[in-house]
C-alpha cells in the first residue's frame, strides 16, 4: 500500500552478491584449530619496545588479555596477545611493565577486540591508556543476525574453526606457562583479523558500518573503574529489602567497604559480607558489644579500628536526610504510557527479525523506559538510533502514528491518515551464504 513513511523507515532490500559476505565454513567433526604456536615471549622492555615498533607500520592488529580479580579489587594483568599479519607474541606483565604498549594505543593503528569491555579496563589500569581506534569482533556481530556470540561460536559458524575451549580457572600467573595454555591463549588472537575483515566487507554492503563505528567510540569511551563509592549499595544483593532509615545505613556502610577494599586492593567481600552490611542495616549497633551480636560479623569488627570505622558510619547515616540517599534509577514514567511500552517493544523485536540485528543493539527495555520517561541522555534520543528508532516511538506516543497487527501475524506501522508504511530498516537487511540463526 502507498503511503507516506516516517523517517528513518524505509524497505529493506535484498543484496545479491556473488561473492563476500559472512560465511559459514564447514569444518571437519572433530577438528580443533588452537591456532599457530607464538611466535616469540616478550618478557623484556627492549622486546615489548622492538614490538610496538613493527606494529605501528601495521594497519591493525588483534589483542586480547588475560587477568586475575578474584581476591583483589583491581584486575590484575597477567598476559596481554597480540597477532597481527606475520606475528604473534605473547607479553608478560609480570616480568615486564606494560607502558610501552601506549606508543601503540595512542596511534591510528586499529586494535582488533572480541568483547573488549573488560579487556579495555584492564588495560587502562595497567598501562594507562586504551586503544584510540578499535574495532570489537561481538560487537559488530550484533548489527550482523548474532546476540553477542563467544570467540568460540563465532569462529566456528563463520570460519569453521574450532577452538579449544580452554580452562576457565585457569592461573595465568604461574610461570612458565603451559604449552596447552600458550596454544589456548594465541588461539583468542588468531582468527580476529581474519573476523574483522570479513564482517567490515558485510556491515559495508548492507550500510551498517557507521553504527557500528558510533557503537565502537561509545563502548571506548565507557566509564570503567572505581564508581562513585556513595552508590556501591545499588549493588548490595538483596538490598532491596532495606527500607526508611536502613537504606541510609547501609549507604554509608557500603560506601566505606567499597574505599576500604580500593584502599587495601581486596574484593568488597573481603572487607565485609553482604549480609553482615544488611544486618548492621537493620540492627543499626551503637557500641562493640552490639555489633558483635551482629549476625555476619567475625572478630575482626569487634573492636580495634574496624569496629570504629563500621560504628562511624552507622553514626553518620542516622544523621544524614533522606535528600542525600542516593536511589537508583527506577522505570517510573507515566503511567499512560505503560501499554505503549509493550507494543513498541513488540514492534522493535519485528524489526529486529527482519533486519537480522540484535533487537538489544536497536534498544532495549531499559532504553525505552528512559525514552518515554524524557531522559535527556537516552540512547534513541541521539545518532542512527533516533533515526531508526526514536524518531518513530515519538510518532507513536503523540498520536501521529500507530500500529495494526496484519492478517499475516506482523505489526504495521501506519500514520493517522491510517495508511500503511513499511517498517523495515532503512538499510539492506544483512545477507549470508548461509544465514546463520540467532544465538
Amino acid at each position: 500500500m502507498a503511503g507516506r513513511r516516517p523517517a528513518g523507515i524505509g524497505r529493506a532490500h535484498d543484496v545479491s552478491r556473488a561473492s563476500g559476505g559472512l560465511r559459514r565454513v564447514a569444518s571437519a567433526p572433530d577438528a580443533t584449530d588452537q591456532g599457530p604456536a607464538p611466535e616469540r615471549w616478550v618478557s623484556t622492555d627492549a622486546e615489548l619496545n622492538s614490538v610496538v615498533d613493527e606494529l605501528l607500520v601495521q594497519d591493525a592488529y588483534a589483542i586480547d588479555t588475560e587477568f586475575l580479580r578474584e581476591r583483589t579489587y583491581y584486575p590484575h594483568l597477567a598476559l596481554v596477545q597480540i597477532a597481527w599479519p606475520g606475528g604473534l607474541v605473547l607479553i608478560d606483565p609480570l616480568a615486564t611493565p606494560m607502558t610501552p604498549l601506549a606508543r601503540l594505543f595512542n596511534s591510528d593503528v586499529l586494535a582488533v577486540f572480541h568483547a573488549a569491555d573488560q579487556d579495555l579496563e584492564v588495560l587502562d589500569y595497567a598501562c594507562g591508556s586504551i586503544p584510540r581506534r578499535m574495532f570489537d569482533t561481538q560487537l559488530a556481530a550484533g548489527f550482523l543476525g548474532f546476540s553477542t556470540p563467544s570467540l568460540l561460536s563465532l569462529a566456528e559458524r563463520v570460519l569453521g574453526a574450532r577452538l579449544s575451549k580452554g580452562d576457565r580457572l585457569t592461573d595465568w600467573t604461574q610461570r612458565p606457562l603451559t604449552s596447552a595454555q600458550r596454544s589456548y591463549a594465541a588461539s583468542d588472537v588468531h582468527h580476529l583479523l581474519e573476523l574483522r575483515d570479513l564482517m567490515m566487507t558485510e556491515l559495508v554492503a548492507v550500510g551498517r558500518m557507521g553504527w557500528v563505528e558510533e557503537e565502537f567510540e561509545v563502548l571506548r569511551t565507557r566509564t570503567r573503574g572505581p564508581q562513585d563509592p556513595g552508590r556501591a549499595w545499588w549493588r548490595l544483593k538483596d538490598g532491596r529489602v532495606l527500607r526508611g532509615a536502613d537504606r541510609m545505613v547501609g549507604q554509608e556502610l557500603c560506601a566505606w567497604r567499597e574505599r576500604k577494599a580500593r584502599l587495601e586492593d581486596k574484593p568488597v567481600r573481603f572487607v565485609l559480607s553482604d549480609l553482615a552490611v544488611l544486618a548492621i542495616a537493620q540492627a543499626r549497633p551503637s557500641s562493640p558489644a552490639a555489633l558483635g551480636a551482629v549476625r555476619g560479623i567475625d572478630g575482626r569488627y569487634t573492636k580495634g579500628s574496624g569496629a570504629t570505622e563500621i560504628l562511624a558510619a552507622v553514626e553518620r547515616a542516622s544523621a544524614m536526610t533522606p535528600a542525600e540517599l542516593q536511589l537508583p534509577e527506577t522505570e517510573e514514567f507515566d503511567r499512560r504510557l505503560r501499554p505503549a511500552l509493550t507494543l513498541i517493544s513488540a514492534w522493535i523485536a519485528q524489526l529486529a527479525r527482519d533486519a537480522r540485528i540484535d533487537t538489544a543493539m536497536l534498544a532495549t527495555r531499559s532504553d525505552l523506559v528512559q525514552f518515554l520517561r524524557g531522559d535527556d541522555d537516552a540512547r534513541l534520543r541521539a545518532g542512527w538510533r533516533a533515526q531508526v528508532v526514536g524518531e518513530n516511538v515519538q510518532r507513536l506516543v503523540s498520536g501521529s502514528a500507530a500500529l495494526a497487527f496484519e492478517p499475516t501475524g506482523t505489526l504495521s506501522l501506519e500514520l493517522r491518515s491510517h495508511e500503511a508504511v513499511a517498517m523495515d530498516l532503512d538499510v539492506p537487511a544483512v545477507t549470508w551464504a548461509e544465514q546463520p540463526d540467532l544465538d
